[in-house]
């Protein structure tokens, strides 16, 4: 608070999450971006020709397509480019005289590119983020993109798979049901078989739920009745929705009044079976999409159904 004391800190974790509130209030932060690949192939032109701190007194022979190929592997970090830099120049053939690196070279040294990710980290829910609002968006060329970004990372894939069958609810819901069941057969998949093969078995359930249509009503519908159930007071159950299996609960008149909806035309009884204090409430509003349009279909005609035998008692 005086500012008797300077205190300078570095992290790779977002501050936001994970320095304290208090601290954060009194501090400037500055991002540190991941560096562009001609600013991380500049920093390995100047290691490549410093005798003292670099590799100048190595002879190198290397073209600036492999330059440029060692920084687009390194995705951003220099520190990793001069390491994949000074072990591509270890490993290369001598020849008249020089280290001769090529591409070819820094792919067997390589054998992979190290992927940007860190599984406990903001990347982390970046990626899932992208592939939720993509597979939202309909987006089905976005979708297996940021799969498999995490996919060829490392993340979990079961991880993956628990994402796409809350995507299915919570994003396409009754619009299409069978969502529901690629997603959890695709994690069933998944478990079953291991990886890599389960790569595209959630690779298939990420491109169908982004092609499939979309509806939040289900969520809404829980979200509302959520609300009401935290809010209000705790409504009894109606006498008429009660279990009777004993002669005392009978005597209480639990289940008077029941209309089993079976023995009723179209199979559907003039019954609220919503507590008096929340009578009339809609939850569940089905958009104009997908199987949920035959949803609303019925739900119309159900509810005219109702009203005519309401007016004619």
């Amino acid at each position: 608070e005086s500012g008797d004391i300077v205190l300078i800190g570095a992290t790779t974790e977002n501050p936001s999450f994970e320095v304290n509130a208090a601290l954060l209030s009194r501090s400037k932060v500055f991002v540190l971006r991941g560096l562009t690949t001609d600013e991380v192939a500049s920093i390995l032109q100047r290691s490549l020709t410093d005798a003292e701190h670099g590799l100048g007194a190595h002879r190198v022979a290397i073209d600036a397509d492999t330059i440029h190929a060692i920084a687009m592997y390194a995705n951003g970090d220099a520190r990793s480019a001069l390491n994949l830099l000074e072990l591509s120049v270890a490993a290369a053939p001598m020849v008249d005289g020089e280290k001769r690196v090529d591409v070819s070279r820094v792919e067997q040294t390589i054998q992979r590119r190290a992927l940007l990710y860190d599984k406990s980290g903001e990347e982390h829910y970046n990626l899932i983020s992208a592939l939720h609002k993509s597979m939202r968006n309909s987006d089905p060329d976005a979708s297996v993109y940021w799969l498999a970004r995490m996919v060829e990372a490392g993340e979990d894939p079961l991880y993956i798979a628990r994402r796409l069958v809350r995507f299915a609810s919570e994003d396409i819901g009754n619009a299409d049901p069978q969502a529901l069941t690629v997603a959890v057969a695709a994690k069933d998949a998944v478990h079953f078989i291991g990886m890599p093969e389960g790569n595209t078995a959630l690779a298939q359930a990420a491109i169908y739920l982004a092609t499939a249509p979309k509806s939040n009503a289900v969520y809404e519908a829980y979200s509302r009745a959520a609300g009401d159930a935290h809010r209000d007071v705790a409504e009894p159950v109606p006498l008429h929705l009660r279990n009777a299996p004993t002669k005392l609960t009978k005597d209480l008149e639990y289940g008077k009044g029941y209309k089993y909806a079976h023995n009723e035309a179209d199979a559907v009884a003039d019954m609220s079976c919503l507590p008096p204090a929340l009578q009339g409430r809609q939850y569940y509003e089905p958009k104009e999409r997908g199987f949920e349009k035959e949803i609303k279909r019925r739900l119309d005609g159900w509810a005219e159904i109702k009203k005519k035998r309401r007016t004619t008692d």
